[in-house]
């Protein structure tokens, strides 16, 4: 079986396929997937040559990705993408988007790489080696207060997500009366590069889904968040 080492650099090349696309195309029609929500024909081009690609590379390993599902979801290991994790900035020009790779093993990410295309990082992470930027390691925030923390909250729902909306508005009202500040930058992907590379201090979602955060995750724990 492949070693994270050798797997790492394919699943850099894959989110460099999902980047070029992301900076060369518009978003073209959008295709609806529910109240408010929707995808771009650039998701869907990068997810499926993406997915070809590994499939190539890695036949062992199965897929699963936003848009199309999953292809061999029995296998025991699994690349989980998320083609544009912020899609909606994406169609309105707004940098806070990315391309969000990970290799899942029995449930826990142990590879992540996430692609900001429009800002010109690359974020890897391989479990039990660090977490990087551009290839400089990275380090969580140190912050413990926080009347001392930037904190980044995740989109407030749409569609049946939605229902949890009072308690995103509650907890933000929360935050406010002792944060340093709150953001919210509208993409998952974002949210935990940004947390692992101690530019914001903490962050919270209450929705999302494996591609949104499986590659962050892995980056921020690597990068010493709890």
């Amino acid at each position: 079986m492949d070693s994270l080492d050798a797997l790492l650099p394919i699943a850099v090349r894959a989110t460099a396929i999902g980047s070029r696309l992301i900076r060369g195309q518009a978003p073209g029609a959008l295709m609806g997937k529910g109240d408010r929500d929707f995808a771009s024909e650039v998701d869907l081009t990068v997810e499926r040559e993406i997915r070809t690609f590994l499939a190539a590379e890695t036949p062992s390993i199965g897929f699963l990705g936003e848009e199309e599902g999953s292809t061999r979801p029995d296998a025991e290991r699994q690349w989980i993408l998320d083609p544009i994790d912020g899609t909606v900035n994406f169609t309105r020009a707004l940098p806070m988007c990315g391309v969000s790779l990970a290799l899942v093993e029995a449930g826990k990410p142990v590879i992540g790489v996430i692609e900001l295309p429009f800002l010109h990082h690359l974020y890897t992470a391989v479990h039990g080696r660090g977490a990087y930027r551009d290839r400089h390691l990275i380090q969580a925030s140190a912050t413990t207060r926080l009347q001392d923390a930037m904190v980044s909250i995740g989109d407030y729902g749409v569609g049946e997500s939605a229902a949890r909306n009072p308690t995103r508005l509650a907890l933000t009202a929360e935050l406010a009366k002792t944060a340093l500040r709150l953001r919210l930058f509208g993409s998952a992907a974002v949210d935990l590069a940004w947390l692992a590379d101690g530019a914001t201090d903490a962050t919270i979602f209450l929705s999302n889904m494996p591609w949104d955060t499986a590659a962050g995750v892995i980056l921020a724990r690597e990068a010493g968040a709890v």
